[in-house]
């Protein structure tokens, strides 16, 4: 698995431009004999199971463009002691190659569900071209277990995102007389009505504004920008129509795909985690978790603070107890 995730480190597979490390992983899967499918550049293969439930293991296979700090070549995996550096060792190829070997193990012998092990694209942009495209092909899905950098810690609910893109209009007019309606002055109100709004569970973070042309123009539009970070209280369209409902301004938001998610303690999954020990915990970073239409659990070697961070590395022996941790967590797992 480590002489894998050396040749995908070596490969550049920036989001949308996966190509080249998807046809590594599928080669590689085929020469194990795993039956590997591909729609675009997301990978999959499944066995059958003992019952009519399904269990979807899940990792992606973009990473970001490596940050400016970089001291290491990011495209030169490179092993020193426990460490193996590179760009995506991290986030997201620990989690990434051990779920492919725990699928192995847990392939071996009858399972009480259908096992789907996928690689998917597109994760760090949230594209439509990711596990949205693989998802039809799978259907009805019970359980996911997502591969993401947590220190194998349960992560039992993720934070939600949504950007907004919001728009105070005024009347220009010359700025030495009592001329014009202020646009930037109707975009303060607002703000300060976004920094009141005790919503529980939910940020509300104005984070960008823009407004006008010269000293002397009273500006008759002002834009700004809210990053908004919902919990699961609510959808991120109840959220909008709140805050829709409260501003002057036009309020248009970019999307609502990127919801919170959460699994029950009291599920078989959770429960088992913790009968090996494990801990549960709330994840502010979004991921693959978002998109699923069905309960996941976020789960992998590795830590997140490392992700998206120059010299980025991941620990050898993190991957073996992710193998590890992953089969004694699923294997026999009733659903």
């Amino acid at each position: 698995m480590t002489d894998l995730l050396k040749q995908l480190i070596a490969t550049p597979s920036f989001s949308r431009e996966e190509g080249p490390a998807a046809d590594i992983l599928e080669a590689w899967m085929r020469a194990q004999g795993l039956p590997v499918r591909r729609v675009g550049n997301n990978l999959w293969c499944e066995t059958p199971g003992t019952t009519d439930k399904t269990l979807l293991l899940n990792a992606h296979i973009d990473t970001v463009k490596p940050v400016a700090g970089y001291t290491r070549d990011p495209f030169t995996p490179v092993v020193e002691g426990d460490t193996l550096y590179g760009l995506g060792a991290n986030d997201d190829g620990g989690s990434l190659v051990a779920l492919l070997a725990a699928y192995r193990l847990l392939a071996a012998k009858p399972q009480p569900y259908r096992l789907i092990f996928s690689a998917t694209a597109e994760e760090e942009v949230c594209g439509k071209e990711g596990i949205d495209l693989l998802l039809p092909k799978l259907g009805k899905v019970d359980l996911g277990i997502i591969g993401e950098p947590t220190k194998m810690q349960m992560a039992v609910s993720e934070t939600g995102l949504m950007v907004l893109d919001c728009t105070a209009h005024g009347v220009s007019g010359h700025a030495a007389r009592e001329e014009g309606v202020n646009a930037l002055y109707k975009a303060m109100d607002d703000i300060a009505w976004l920094r009141s709004q005790p919503l529980d569970q939910v940020k509300l973070s104005v984070t960008m504004i823009q407004a006008g042309t010269q000293h002397n123009v009273v500006p008759d539009t002002c834009s700004f920008v809210v990053d908004v970070r919902s919990k699961g209280k609510y959808s991120n369209v109840e959220v909008l129509e709140m805050v829709k409902a409260g501003l002057q301004s036009d309020v248009k938001e970019r999307s609502t795909r990127i919801n919170a998610s959460s699994i029950p303690e009291s599920h078989p999954v959770v429960q088992r985690g913790l009968s090996l020990g494990l801990t549960c915990f709330h994840s502010p970073t979004t991921s693959n978790q978002a998109l699923c239409p069905f309960t996941t659990l976020k789960i992998g070697p590795g830590d997140s603070a490392r992700s998206h961070t120059a010299n980025e590395y991941i620990r050898l022996s993190e991957i073996e107890a992710g193998i590890r941790t992953y089969v004694d967590l699923l294997d026999g797992l009733v659903l």
